[in-house]
């Protein structure tokens, strides 16, 4: 294996990367909250004008952080595994197994979120956060070709090209559906002892088949290790270098988005068959995502290259971002405990103007708990377990 010499930032906390986490998890909070955690729902006793504008930010939403939020945030994981490597490395110390171990723990942290939400990314985290272990041996171009066949969607192409031969073929791509349904049925109705019991029985398959069946299961360890690239190569701190690979990835991006939208509107329509339709609009969402997400990220890098220490509504966003797992965590038990039957049950009552206050409300409070939590620790209660965990040790 080749061996991979590591740069070296002088061991600080990159505030561009903390503030890009702490918006990624904020557009997370707004989706999940105009999704009512799941609970998919439009109110129609609302004033007309109130609805349209309501189905305009909903459309607007979704079309600009849809797919994006969550990429950015593994994007963002990924770098955060380079930290950890390099950091234990100048100590001497061999992460690798060490981070396997530290997986192990995120799955536990997982079950813990999906008692309490059926939306949770951490278990495919934990899962996909393995790739990065054989990785971080391997050269550059290597990685950047695997991260590239990964977003290409590779077992898409294959079914359709399959279904194309072989047209008698069906899609059993829809194993989510029942967890789905029984998700949202107690969601709707259930107490809280069956909301919390139906969470880790229907919730769990529920959110990890849909992963797989959406494509996020090669999106998601292609963003890990195309920000392990971007930590190797030093992209997110400030250098001429690093101004200019933002700026053409930004253009790469606006010019790519282009064929790409054309492509995922207009080519399903000219299929008959349903599997083709269905791998194709797979594939062709989450190639545009990719896309999309290069250029929210590449507009927020550069931004903040462009003021000293980043504009002042960024830099407002770094505490919430440097807590993002226990945010992250708590934002879906304050979001079930609004939405759901078991809390307020506000899920049928709340359009997405509303939701999006909600959302502004709950970020707005997490990021005052944050700022104060870290007046006093170096790090948020759950990032200071889990830390502790993986080392197995609990002394400062």
């Amino acid at each position: 294996m080749t061996k991979i010499t590591l740069p070296d930032s002088g061991g600080t906390r990159l505030e561009a990367v903390d503030a890009l986490r702490g918006w990624a998890l904020f557009a997370i909070v707004i989706l999940h909250c105009i999704e009512h955690y799941n609970l998919f729902y439009i109110p129609s006793n609302l004033p007309d004008l109130l609805l349209r504008f309501d189905r305009f930010l909903f459309d607007m939403t979704f079309s600009i952080l849809g797919g994006n939020a969550y990429a950015t945030f593994s994007l963002l994981f990924g770098f955060s595994f380079f930290i950890q490597m390099r950091n234990a490395r100048r100590r001497g110390n061999d992460f690798r197994w060490r981070f396997a171990w530290r997986m192990l723990l995120l799955a536990c942290f997982a079950i813990l979120h999906s008692l309490f939400y059926n939306g949770d990314i951490l278990l495919l985290y934990a899962v996909c956060g393995l790739v990065l272990i054989p990785a971080s041996s391997m050269n550059n171009r290597t990685n950047i070709i695997i991260a590239v066949i990964l977003m290409l969607q590779p077992l898409s192409w294959i079914k359709v090209i399959y279904a194309a031969i072989n047209p008698d073929y069906v899609s059993t791509d829809s194993l989510f559906m029942p967890y789905a349904i029984a998700a949202e049925e107690i969601g709707r109705n259930g107490n809280i002892i069956q909301t919390l019991s139906s969470n880790l029985r229907d919730g769990i398959l529920y959110s990890n088949l849909w992963q797989i069946e959406s494509g996020r299961i090669f999106l998601t360890p292609a963003l890990f290790l195309t920000g392990m690239l971007l930590g190797r190569l030093n992209l997110f701190e400030r250098s001429d270098l690093s101004i200019k690979f933002w700026k053409k990835v930004l253009w790469i991006g606006l010019i790519a988005v282009v064929p790409l939208y054309f492509l995922k509107t207009y080519i399903p329509p000219l299929f008959c068959n349903p599997t083709i339709i269905t791998h194709y609009n797979v594939a062709m969402t989450r190639i545009m995502n990719a896309s999309t997400t290069a250029i929210l990220v590449s507009i927020f890098i550069i931004c903040w290259f462009s003021k000293v220490n980043g504009f002042m509504l960024q830099r407002m966003l770094i505490p919430y971002g440097r807590m993002s797992l226990t945010n992250y965590i708590c934002q879906s038990i304050i979001g079930v405990a609004i939405f759901y039957h078991c809390g307020l049950g506000l899920y049928d009552k709340t359009g997405a103007s509303a939701c999006v206050i909600i959302a502004i409300i709950i970020v707005t409070l997490q990021s005052l708990f944050s700022c104060d939590w870290l007046k006093h620790h170096k790090q948020g209660p759950l990032e200071y377990i889990w830390k502790r965990l993986t080392w197995m040790r609990f002394r400062q």
